[in-house]
Formats: C-alpha cells, structure tokens, sequence
C-alpha cells in the first residue's frame, strides 16, 4: 500500500507562535507547498512562486508518518500548519493531523478561500483565519469568499487575522467582518522587520481599539528578522 505523502516546504522547530492568540507558545511547525493565491507582500513566496524559485529545490513530497515523527520528536505542545495554503492538501493533512492529535494541539494558518472538511475540522484546535485585502494583490473573486469564511466561523474554531498595510485597510475589513458575521478579529501590520512591525503595531493599537478588535504583532520576526526556519 502506498504512504499517504504531503508537499512539504519546510518542518522546523521547537520555536514560538509569532501571531494570534497563542503568541509565545513553544511550537512547532509543518510548512505545506503551493497556494492558490499570490500575494504581493508574500513572505513565503517559496512556497509557490515558481518565477523566483525552483519547485524542485524548495519543495519535497513527503511520507505523513515521516512527517509526523519529526515533529513528534520535537516534544512541542503546539504544531501549526501554515504553508502556502494547507487546506489544498486536505487529505493528507487529515492523516497527518490524525496521528498527531491528541497529543497536540493543532493550528492551521488558511486564507480562507477554502473550506475545511469535516476530518479536518474535529482534529484541529484553531483555524488562524487570515482573509486577504485588495491591497495583496489578488483579484476580489480569488481571494474573498464569504461562504467559506462564514463556514469557518461556524466552526466556533476560527479567529481571523488580517494583515494591514495601510489605515485604509481598515474600512475594507469591517466591511467583510459585517457581511460575513465574523466574530474574533485581530489585525497584524504587514512587516518583515522589528522596525515595520513595530511602527505597524503603533499606528494600529488606536484604531483597532476603537472597533474592540485584537492586535497582534510577529514576535518571530522581532526575534529573528526575516529568517527562514524560525
């Protein structure tokens, strides 16, 4: 019988949640290759932009179970999966989260363009929700799925994270978060260094206080800047 494999970017860790409620937590992570989205601030764009990068070098299939053991030999409370978008591989993932659950809790980072499958939503603590703006680039019909975000929210699981880039962002944010009914909201600042995010954090505490919303930086990359692997 042949093992279930899953394109993987990278697997790294022990490290720390950089983002969201569970900021700080010891961590580790499953990076998933390709994503059906192509953001232009991107900082994994390894993962999926085969203009920049080589698929044969950045990406690799790999066993589940392989996978799994990595992670479990880590000794980390928390895993996230993040990628790329990992609800592409979503029958891999399930096998995956299958064999790491319940010794783990689970979060999966998702655009959310794409619905989770009811395997996938039992064995999975949160869903780090981060719907994109029209400042990523994408066109509105790609990246803006109200159903699907509406399903997450369902799922009494979900937060959702979106990344600011500018104050006119956040017009466009309330205007999803009232269609769509959306209930836990953190705003990050867009940044791939400690002095972006910092002064990100800084221009948005206000505002974002104001509509009672949450406010998350990237401690990972105050920790670490912009290093791959952390």
């Amino acid at each position: 019988m042949t093992a279930t494999t899953l394109v993987v970017s990278e697997v790294f860790g022990p490290t720390v949640q950089g983002e969201g409620p569970s900021t700080g937590r010891r961590a580790g992570f499953v990076r998933l290759g390709r994503c059906n989205l192509a953001c232009r601030w991107c900082d994994t764009p390894y993962t999926w932009d085969w203009q920049r990068f080589d698929p044969a070098v950045e990406l690799s299939d790999r066993a589940v179970g392989d996978v799994a053991a990595e992670v479990t030999a880590m000794r980390v409370p928390l895993v996230v999966i993040t990628g790329g978008e990992p609800l592409i591989q979503q029958r891999g993932l399930a096998e995956l989260l299958d064999r790491l659950t319940p010794a783990h809790d689970i979060e999966i980072e998702t655009a959310g363009t794409i619905a989770p499958e009811a395997a996938v939503v039992e064995r999975t603590a949160r869903f780090n929700v981060s719907p994109k703006l029209a400042s990523s680039g994408n066109p509105a019909g790609r990246r803006y799925h109200p159903d699907v975000l509406r399903a997450f929210e369902a799922t009494d699981k979900a937060i959702f994270k979106f990344v600011v880039t500018d104050a006119a962002d956040l017009d466009e944010i309330e205007a999803i978060v009232d269609e769509c009914g959306l209930t836990d909201i953190w705003l990050m600042p867009e940044g791939t260094d400690a002095d972006a995010i910092t002064a990100g954090l800084r221009a948005l505490a206000e505002p974002v206080l104001a509509r009672g919303w949450n406010l998350t930086g990237r401690l990972h990359v105050l920790l670490w800047g912009d290093q791959r692997g952390h």
